[in-house]
C-alpha cells in the first residue's frame, strides 16, 4: 500500500529525512515512534505529498505520490490531480483542526460534498454511521466547542473516514488529549485496525502499538533505526538508540 524508497526530505539546509526505505502491506498496522525531531511526522505528511519530497520515490497502493514518471524522469503532477489522490488518504492530526463553525455532521460531510460532489442526502447518512461508529450519534448537532478533545479527535477521524480512504495516516493523535481521553481514541482506532483499515500511527503510546501494530519502526535523526514486530522491537531492541529511547519512555 505505501512503498517509500530513498526518501529525503530537505527544509534548507536542514536534512529530515535521510534515505527512508519502507514498506506498509494492505491492512497492516504500521506504528512508527521516536524523539521529537526524528522525522516521523515530516514522513507521514510526504505520503500524502503535502510535503514534497526532495529525492527517492514514495508510491501509494502502486502510484507515485505527486508525480509522474516520462523515461527516467518525474515529473511533479497539477495540483488538482494531486488533491484527487490525496482525497484516498485519510489524515488525522494531533490538533482536530475541525471547523468551528460547524456542527459535527457538517464537519463529516464537507468534503463528500464539495471534493466528491456527492449529493447531500448520501453524505449525511455516511455522516450519520460514522459518527456513530465512533461513538457520537448523539453529537451530530454539537459544535466543536461543546465537545471534549476525545470527542473532537473522533469527529476528526469520522471526517477522514467519509472520504472513504484505501490508507489512514494518524499524527499523534492522542498527544493534545488529556490521559484520561487517550483511550477512547485508541478505541476507534483499534476498531478500525479490526475491520482491516490500512493504517500508519505516529505514537507515543507503546501500549497501543505492541497491542495493535503490525510492525512498529523506530526512527531518529531522520534514518529508520529499527523496525520489525511490536514485540521484538519493545522487548529486544538490537540498537544501542533503540534501547536508550525505549528506557525513557517506558
Amino acid at each position: 500500500m505505501v512503498k517509500a524508497e530513498g526518501v529525503h526530505k530537505n527544509f534548507g539546509r536542514l536534512e529530515v529525512l535521510r534515505g527512508i526505505d519502507l514498506e506498509v502491506l494492505p491492512r497492516e498496522v504500521m506504528c512508527m515512534i521516536g524523539p521529537s525531531g526524528s522525522g516521523k511526522s515530516t514522513f507521514l505528511r510526504c505520503i500524502n505529498h503535502l510535503e514534497k519530497i526532495d529525492a527517492g520515490r514514495l508510491s501509494v497502493d502502486g502510484e507515485l505520490v505527486g508525480y509522474r514518471q516520462q523515461g527516467d524522469k518525474l515529473y511533479e503532477l497539477h495540483d488538482a490531480v494531486v488533491c484527487r489522490k490525496r482525497s484516498e488518504i485519510g489524515m488525522v492530526f494531533q490538533r482536530f483542526n475541525l471547523f468551528p463553525h460547524m456542527t459535527a455532521l457538517e464537519n463529516v460531510i464537507e468534503a463528500p460534498i464539495r471534493v466528491k460532489k456527492e449529493g447531500r442526502t448520501v453524505a449525511i447518512e455516511r455522516a450519520r454511521r460514522l459518527l456513530e461508529r465512533v461513538g457520537l450519534a448523539e453529537k451530530v448537532k454539537a459544535y466543536p466547542n461543546q465537545l471534549s478533545g476525545g470527542q473532537q479527535q473522533r469527529v476528526a477521524i469520522a471526517r477522514a473516514l467519509a472520504m472513504q480512504p484505501k490508507l489512514m495516516l494518524f499524527d499523534e493523535p492522542t498527544s493534545a488529549l488529556d490521559p484520561e481521553l487517550v483511550g477512547e481514541v485508541l478505541d476507534v482506532m483499534r476498531g478500525l485496525a479490526e475491520d482491516g483499515m490500512t493504517m500508519v500511527v505516529v505514537t507515543h503510546e507503546m501500549g497501543f502499538a505492541r497491542e495493535v501494530g503490525d510492525s512498529l519502526v523506530f526512527m531518529d535523526g531522520g534514518v529508520v533505526v529499527e523496525a520489525g514486530k511490536p514485540k521484538e522491537v519493545l522487548t529486544k531492541p538490537q540498537h544501542e538508540r533503540t534501547r536508550t529511547f525505549l528506557s525513557s519512555v517506558l
